[in-house]
């Protein structure tokens, strides 16, 4: 009996340990069980925050890509369509090609972080400043250059009329230059002295120095050619040149004195050369020179020529005869 009474007694104390064991492990399950709904619920927290985050940097990527795009087009069509750039605006150009170069560059980037972006953004907006001063640069070139060009139009225009003028008064001058020297040549030619009242004479020269004409060869010592020359208004004051050409009756010229050029016949020789004094528009006294060959005067004609200014002025013929026996 004493031990049914004992194990009645330990029975109520078990029953409670267990309640105390149950009640903590159900306590520990449901702390453990809260931990876990509290864990995942932060976990779920911060992947919405990082997707969050994510989700922001794509759109700032795709906004800034977006307007890298547009800046981009308009520093390629402002470079393509201005390919002649030089000096400054050449510098600002390959300024503009490498701030592209590195503004892409991150954008490919697919882990570029946010202060990278933030990066690309700035030098977007340096880009477009820089395309902005470049095409404000090019449009005040453009001004310059049609200024330029409207001048350069009205200089074309000015020098297209200034040659005409130019051919107008060549043409005029030529014209004047012309007509002036017909007039000189009129002049030159008007001032050509005539000679008239040509003599020839045949002179035997006697042993006490008088001179007798004569008209035989054989008695001929010299000739004496004498003409006179009228007064011309034209000719101005000056020595005159008057050049003889003598013929023998064989019809070659006595050159003794050397060639002149004739107006009409070329060079010539001439016999003899006299210049005389001439004053404007007043007879001259009579030209007189004696000429002698070194040998025998043949029989014949001999024919006398004068020039002057290139022109034959005069001419006449003297005939020497052979003569008898006690001619």
């Amino acid at each position: 009996m004493t031990y049914t009474t004992e194990s009645s007694t330990q029975t109520p104390q078990g029953n409670d340990n267990r309640k105390l064991i149950y009640g903590i492990l159900i306590t520990a399950l449901v702390l453990t069980w809260g931990y876990i709904f509290y864990d995942k619920s932060k976990t779920k927290e911060t992947v919405t925050l990082l997707e969050t985050k994510i989700s922001n940097v794509d759109s700032a990527r795709n906004a800034i890509q977006a307007e890298y795009t547009l800046v981009s087009a308009k520093a390629d069509s402002l470079t393509q369509n201005n390919l002649q750039l030089q000096g400054s605006l050449a510098e600002r150009s390959t300024e503009i090609q490498k701030l592209k170069v590195n503004i892409g560059s991150i954008l490919r980037k697919k882990d570029a972080t946010a202060a990278e972006l933030a990066d690309a953004k700035n030098m977007i907006n340096d880009l477009n400043g820089k395309i902005s001063g470049l095409f404000v640069e090019i449009e005040k070139l453009k001004g310059e250059n049609q200024t330029l060009t409207t001048n350069n139009q009205q200089l074309n225009t000015e020098k297209t009329q200034l040659t005409s003028d130019k051919q107008n008064l060549e043409q005029n001058l030529s014209k004047t230059n012309t007509e002036k020297q017909q007039l000189a040549d009129k002049v030159d030619v008007a001032s050509t002295l005539q000679a008239s009242q040509i003599g020839i004479i045949a002179i035997n020269l006697k042993s006490n120095g008088k001179e007798k004409e004569t008209t035989t060869a054989k008695r001929a010592d010299f000739m004496r050619v004498e003409f006179t020359v009228a007064a011309n208004r034209v000719t101005p004051t000056g020595s005159k040149d008057f050049y003889v050409v003598i013929t023998g009756p064989d019809g070659k010229a006595f050159n003794e004195g050397g060639n002149f050029t004739t107006r009409e016949e070329g060079e010539r020789g001439f016999t003899n050369k006299v210049s005389v004094p001439y004053e404007q528009g007043k007879p001259m006294p009579p030209v007189s020179f004696n000429w002698k060959k070194n040998d025998k005067y043949a029989e014949g004609n001999y024919k006398i020529e004068i020039y002057n200014n290139g022109f034959k002025i005069g001419e006449s013929v003297k005939t020497l005869k052979k003569g008898g026996l006690f001619s």
